[in-house]
């Protein structure tokens, strides 16, 4: 039996897998667990960590170095690519108010955690950043300022990482708390009554311009009789797109850009809800037609096509001429869930879906172009993937040097790669690197990433947890924590209620956001029924997750320096 005493107490890559193994196992399967409704996911995988560290089972310092960071890195770059091509975008139009709050938050938990050390003075800056870093629940963060601090003072930051993970453990728990009480607190508050919440987000979303909206007209307005599609499109200056007509003796058409539109013709077209009024005043009545194929001309499809081609990436759909080169028409197109008008000036990306209604060997020719092989889709894109943590660590190894600090900054194994990430997602196709994965393979990676991370973190602090946490410290570890969560997020809701007027669904989601934190997205998704939640952190996550990481290294930085 000493190969299985070895396996366990040893030194050997098997025992170090095998707790591992072991760690994240329980880890993932009591993260499952629900306690009035809210689970901690992957995150458990750090208290079944601290629990085999308290036990006494330790694993080699230098592979426990390697696979925390490696880990790390993975985690960080899988979310980089995952909000890459919204992080740009979500600074526009109402993106801006949801994300100013977000950095409110942001703001005032740093405030928080500041007031905090200079006014107790009873805790290290180093502590209080892991206690912040849980507090709102940012595991990233917490990487991001251990690396830092490895980079600014080498290997005398062991047990400073040690005693910043403690934190971050201590305050985790009451910082989901802190967070869901927040979004409790506000319904109380202005007496909110969530159901008209719901109606009133539902009835927005209706009349959201991205969703296409259908409706079959009859030509009876004679100023539109005898001119072409062409035409049409520069008297209605809106995105729109005719994808049958059906004449007066019944045949169908799909209407090119020299089709002639005649009395009485009717027009099956995909726009904008928010553009119906026009197209109500310049075509004519709404008529009930049965848009069936058979009453198409022979050989007339309505397909989705994938687009899988690298060098079709990043082209506007206008630029294909897909009237004058294929004949076809597209009405529709389906990103990541999300259905859009087929507008010309809308850029391709890889995974797209194409609603194409045309001839079928017109569409099967489109189709050749774009790519439309759903396998490749399957194709892990390893080269994206590892030549930007390449360029990720080159950039997080760049010294810079700030005003006021005696060491250069880095933005480290966090922020390096997490900035190259946060581009290749965004302008990647430009450099013809494929940067779409499927939602299983990036769900895979970033929590394969965060559980290797975590498990290192628990393991690595366990020995010392329990001591620590029945400390006078730990317990004020636990309340500090908890002031750096609730107090920003009480400021914040009222804001956004009292000021701004948002929608209830909309609140919850920047507050989970704002603190990126998914079992408070979880309870807020639950609570609403829609989506509305989920639109607003994913609008504000990026810029938020950005920040996270960005200021507990520059605290960490600067306080050491």
């Amino acid at each position: 039996m000493n190969w299985l005493t070895e396996l366990f107490i040893g030194n050997s890559v098997a025992h170090t897998l095998l707790i591992y193994a072991i760690v994240i196992a329980m880890g993932v399967i009591l993260g499952k667990v629900r306690i009035f409704g809210i689970s901690l996911g992957a995150t458990f995988v750090l208290f079944c960590g601290i629990l085999v560290g308290h036990l006494g089972v330790t694993v080699d310092g230098a592979t426990l170095k390697f696979i925390q960071e490696f880990g790390l890195i993975l985690f960080i770059f899988s979310i980089g690519l995952q909000v890459g091509p919204s992080f740009f975008s979500s600074f526009k139009h109402e993106g801006i108010q949801l994300n100013g709050i977000a950095m409110l938050i942001v703001s005032l938990n740093v405030a928080v955690a500041l007031a905090i050390y200079f006014i107790a003075g009873n805790v290290s800056i180093t502590d209080l950043v892991g206690v912040m870093s849980g507090a709102v629940t940012n595991t990233p963060g917490l990487g991001a300022a251990q690396q830092a601090l490895i980079e600014t003072i080498g290997d005398h930051a062991t047990d400073l990482n040690e005693s910043m993970s403690l934190g971050y453990a201590a305050a985790y728990p009451l910082g989901v708390v802190g967070i869901i009480l927040s979004m409790i607190i506000v319904k109380f508050l202005f007496k909110i009554n969530v159901d008209k919440e719901i109606e009133d987000i539902e009835r927005e979303k209706e009349d959201s311009q991205l969703k296409p909206h259908v409706i079959t007209y009859k030509v009876t307005n004679k100023l539109i009789y005898d001119i072409t599609m062409t035409r049409l499109h520069s008297i209605i200056d809106h995105n729109f797109i005719i994808s049958r007509l059906k004449r007066e003796d019944g045949t169908v058409e799909i209407p090119q850009g020299e089709t002639i539109i005649r009395k009485d013709d009717v027009l099956r077209i995909v726009m904008s809800a928010h553009d119906q009024d026009i197209f109500d005043a310049i075509i004519g009545p709404h008529v009930d037609f049965d848009w069936q194929l058979e009453t198409a001309p022979k050989g007339i499809v309505s397909r989705r096509i994938v687009v899988t081609r690298n060098d079709i990436i990043g082209h506007k759909i206008g630029s294909i001429r897909l009237r004058e080169g294929y004949k076809v028409n597209v009405t529709r197109i389906h990103r990541a869930g999300v259905e859009l008008l087929a507008s010309p000036n809308l850029s391709l990306q890889v995974g797209d879906r194409l609603t194409v209604v045309g001839r079928e060997e017109d569409v099967d020719r489109l189709g050749k172009r774009l790519g439309d092989s759903y396998k490749r889709l399957d194709h892990p894109n390893l080269f994206t993937m590892f030549i930007g943590i390449f360029l990720g660590i080159l950039v997080g190894s760049i010294p810079i040097m700030l005003p006021g600090m005696s060491v250069p900054m880095k933005l480290g194994l966090a922020g390096g790669p997490l900035v190259v990430a946060i581009l290749i997602g965004r302008y990647g196709h430009k450099a013809k690197l494929v940067t779409y994965t499927s939602t299983a393979a990036s769900l895979m990676l970033r929590e394969l990433g965060l559980c290797l991370f975590l498990a290192s973190v628990g393991i690595a602090a366990g020995g010392r947890f329990v001591s620590t946490i029945l400390s006078a410290n730990g317990a004020m570890w636990v309340l500090y924590g908890f002031l750096i969560t609730i107090i920003p997020l009480l400021i914040a809701v009222v804001v956004a209620r009292g000021k701004f007027h948002l929608n209830y669904c909309t609140i919850m989601g920047v507050v989970a956001g704002a603190t990126t934190d998914p079992p408070a997205l979880g309870y807020a998704n639950t609570t609403a029924g829609n989506d509305a939640p989920a639109v607003a952190y994913a609008t504000v996550y990026p810029l938020t997750m950005f920040m996270r990481v960005l200021i507990a290294e520059l605290i960490i930085i600067f306080a050491v320096a």
